[in-house]
C-alpha cells in the first residue's frame, strides 16, 4: 500500500480523540500479551490456515474481566475497538462490531493504527480499488464500484499511473505465501472499511472539518499576547465565584434528577434504538405525538425550560394559557425565538410585526410589560437586530415561569395529560434480531432534505387552504402605492 504524507494532516493529533486512541492502544497491547492477553491460535478459514486468530467471545470475556463490567458493556468496548480499526473481522468485514460467538478476528498491525496520523488520500484508495478490481476481475461490491467510477472520472489524468501501481502491488502480493497474502489483504481491506465505510455505516473516524492552524503550536510571545493574558486574568478575578461544594451539590442534584431519563444510563423503553435499531422509541417520542409517554411528561415537571423545549409540552401549556386568556404571552415568546433564530432577510419585517401585534398601543394581542422595558425595546426597534426584543422576552418568560407555570402544574389540563400518558412495555431482542435490524438500517435524510419536504408540505397546505380576500387586496393596494407613476408622454 502506497501512503504519501505530502499533505499536512490537521486531523487526529489536534483533537482530544488522540488521548482516547492512546488509551485504546494501551488496552490493545495488554490484549496481545502472550501470558495475560486474549488467547490466539491458528484457525482454518475455508482452505487457508490464518495465524494468530482470536474469537469474538474470547475478546468480550477478556474485556469483561479486565474492566469488571457486564457482557453488554464489554461488547460495546470491543465494537469501539473494531470501529477504530484496531481489531478486524476475517469474515463479516462490513459490520464494524464484535460478535460474542466463534467469529474470527485478528489484531490490526500497528502500521494501520489511526494514531499513526496517515492522511487518507484518494490516490491510495484508487490504487486499492484498482487492485481489488484486478483480483475480483471486475466484480466489485456496489458501493466500491461507484467509488471506482467516481475516482476514475476524477483522476483520469493519472489513471495509468494508478493502474500500474495496482498491478505492481498485485504482482508483489502473489509472490507471498498464501496465509501471509490473505492476512495482508484482510488488513488492508479493514483499513479502508474503517476510513471509507459503506453507505449507512457510521464512521468513527469522522472528526469534523479540518483546522487551518495548529492550536497546540507554541504562540510567539509578543506584547499583544501578554496584554491578552492580563485582560483575561483581570476578568477572571472580577468574575463571580461559587463555592465548589455548592456547584458539586448542584451537579449531583442534576444527575439524580435526569439519571432515569438518560438512555445510556437507564433502561430505555420500549428499547434502546442506538443498540437495537428499533424505531418504536422515536415513534412514541415524536414532536407533536397525540399521547406522550409518562417519562416525557415527567420531564415537564423538572423546570419551565424543559416544558418549553418540548414541542408537545409547549402545545399543552398553550392550551392551558388559552383557557386563562393569557395565550399572548407564549405567542410573544415564540415570536421572539423565531426572530432570534430566523433568517436575516426577514428579521426587520418580523420585528415590526411582533411590535404591532404585541407591543404597540391598541395591539390585538397586547402584553403587559413595565415602562422601562418598553422604553428599551422601542428604542432598539429603530435599528432592529436579532436580540432587540431580549429584554421584553425575558420579562415575559419570568412572568410565565413564576405565575403561569405553577398554576399549570396544578391544573386539570396537566393532570389529564399525566393521567393519559402511556408507559410502553419493554421489547426484548435476541442477538440475531439485533443483527437483522442492523442489516435493515438505512441512512436518515439530511436536514436540508427534511427542510425542503417541510416547505413543500407548507406550500401544499397554503395552496389548498381558503384565501383571505382582504389580505390579498391589502397587498395589492400596497404594491400599487409603491409602484412609481408612469412618465408623462413625449410631445
Amino acid at each position: 500500500m502506497t501512503i504519501k504524507n505530502t499533505v499536512r494532516d490537521y486531523g487526529q493529533r489536534y483533537r482530544p480523540r488522540m488521548a482516547c486512541l492512546k488509551k485504546a492502544e494501551a488496552v490493545l497491547l495488554e490484549m496481545q500479551d502472550p501470558k495475560t492477553g486474549v488467547k490466539s491460535q491458528p484457525q482454518r478459514l475455508v482452505i487457508t490456515t490464518i495465524p494468530h486468530a482470536i474469537m469474538g467471545e474470547d475478546i468480550v470475556a477478556w474485556l469483561a474481566e479486565k474492566f469488571n463490567v457486564d457482557a453488554q458493556e464489554a461488547r460495546s468496548i470491543g465494537s469501539m475497538l473494531v470501529a477504530f480499526g484496531y481489531i478486524y473481522a476475517l469474515q463479516d468485514h462490513k459490520r464494524l462490531v464484535i460478535k460474542p460467538d466463534a467469529s474470527l478476528y485478528r489484531f490490526q498491525t500497528p502500521y494501520f493504527w489511526p494514531a499513526q496520523q496517515w492522511p487518507v488520500e484518494d490516490t491510495d484508495y484508487a490504487i486499492y480499488l484498482a487492485k481489488r478490481n484486478i483480483r475480483k476481475k471486475g466484480m466489485l461490491e456496489l458501493h466500491e464500484q461507484e467509488q471506482y467510477n467516481r475516482l476514475h472520472k476524477w483522476m483520469n489524468h493519472k489513471w495509468d499511473f494508478i493502474v500500474m501501481q495496482a498491478k505492481e502491488q498485485y504482482r508483489a502480493g502473489k509472490e507471498r505465501k498464501k496465509p501471509d497474502r490473505v492476512v495482508f489483504d484482510c488488513q488492508e481491506r479493514a483499513y479502508w472499511v474503517v476510513h471509507r465505510p459503506p453507505p449507512g455505516t457510521v464512521s468513527a473516524m469522522d472528526y469534523g472539518l479540518e483546522r487551518l492552524v495548529d492550536p497546540n503550536a507554541n504562540e510567539t510571545k509578543t506584547p499583544d499576547v501578554y496584554e491578552r493574558i492580563m485582560i483575561f486574568t483581570q476578568q477572571s478575578i472580577m468574575r463571580p465565584r461559587v463555592k465548589s461544594s455548592v456547584s458539586i451539590a448542584a451537579l449531583v442534584k442534576f444527575s439524580i434528577t435526569f439519571k432515569n431519563h438518560d438512555p445510556f444510563l437507564a433502561k430505555c423503553l420500549p428499547s434502546n434504538p442506538w443498540i437495537t435499531d428499533d424505531v418504536t422509541y422515536w415513534t412514541l417520542n415524536m414532536e407533536n405525538v397525540e399521547i406522550p409517554t409518562k417519562m416525557r411528561v415527567e420531564r415537564w415537571t423538572f423546570s419551565f425550560a424543559e416544558l418549553l423545549s418540548d414541542p408537545r409540552g409547549r402545545n399543552d401549556f398553550r392550551h392551558f394559557l388559552k383557557k386563562e386568556f393569557s395565550g399572548e404571552n407564549l405567542a410573544f415568546w415564540e415570536g421572539c425565538e423565531d426572530l432570534k433564530w430566523g433568517t436575516a432577510d426577514t428579521m426587520k419585517d418580523k420585528a415590526q410585526h411582533i411590535y404591532k401585534t404585541f407591543l404597540a398601543r391598541g395591539a390585538p394581542r397586547w402584553i403587559n410589560i413595565d415602562g422601562k422595558t418598553m422604553e428599551v425595546t422601542v428604542k432598539g426597534l429603530k435599528h432592529p437586530h436579532r436580540y432587540v426584543l431580549d429584554a421584553a422576552q425575558t420579562h415575559i418568560y419570568m412572568l410565565m415561569k413564576k405565575d403561569s407555570y405553577g398554576r399549570y402544574m396544578k391544573s386539570p389540563v396537566f393532570k389529564d395529560t399525566q393521567k393519559n400518558a402511556i408507559s410502553p412495555e419493554e421489547h426484548k431482542f435476541t442477538d440475531s434480531q439485533v443483527e437483522q435490524n442492523a442489516k435493515k438500517r438505512q441512512p436518515s435524510l439530511s436536514p436540508i432534505a427534511l427542510r425542503e419536504l417541510e416547505e413543500q408540505q407548507r406550500a401544499k397546505l397554503a395552496a389548498s387552504g381558503p384565501v383571505d380576500i382582504t389580505q390579498v387586496m391589502s397587498k395589492l393596494s400596497k404594491q400599487g402605492k409603491e409602484t412609481p407613476p408612469p412618465p408623462p408622454p413625449k410631445k
